[in-house]
């Protein structure tokens, strides 16, 4: 599949690591360094403007390595970029450890994978196909 992309930063554009990687990792692009403080959140721009073919968005998702080593996340993950969005995509990231974090220009901060998806129509019934489940919710499988 081919995405048309604007790349407005000074960094390469999104690649894939290996033959097997899902995702793409998304870079700071930024005039200046930028400090998390403990708890603080902000969106950083990416640079990067991309048109998705209709069907299809991009999901922009925490990197293992900064979740765990500094505790850093993104906010609403996954984010969706929707496909007749237009504008620089940007990562809301987190702070959630007792750690300030510098973020600096180029650093990577989010992965970005490509999904496509279906289109739902509603049918509205009055009851539901039943399952051994049932309405068991969280937990309610045995899995601990």
């Amino acid at each position: 599949m081919t995405i048309k992309i604007i790349n407005k930063s000074s960094h390469a554009l999104p690649h894939y690591e290996t033959i097997a990687s899902a995702g793409m990792d998304l870079r700071a692009h930024l005039e200046e360094a930028l400090t998390l403080q403990p708890m603080d959140r902000a969106i950083i721009k990416t640079g990067l403007f991309i048109e998705l073919p209709i069907g299809y968005e991009a999901q922009v998702r925490p990197r293992s390595g900064l979740a765990v080593k500094k505790g850093i996340t993104v906010l609403n993950a996954p984010g969706t970029v929707d496909a007749d969005y237009r504008g620089e995509i940007g990562v809301i990231l987190v702070n959630l450890s007792n750690e300030p974090f510098t973020i600096e220009n180029g650093e990577r901060i989010a992965q970005l994978v490509i999904a496509q998806h279906a289109r739902a129509e509603w049918l509205e019934v009055g009851e539901l196909s039943t399952t051994d489940r049932g309405a068991g919710g969280f937990g309610s499988t045995g899995v601990k």
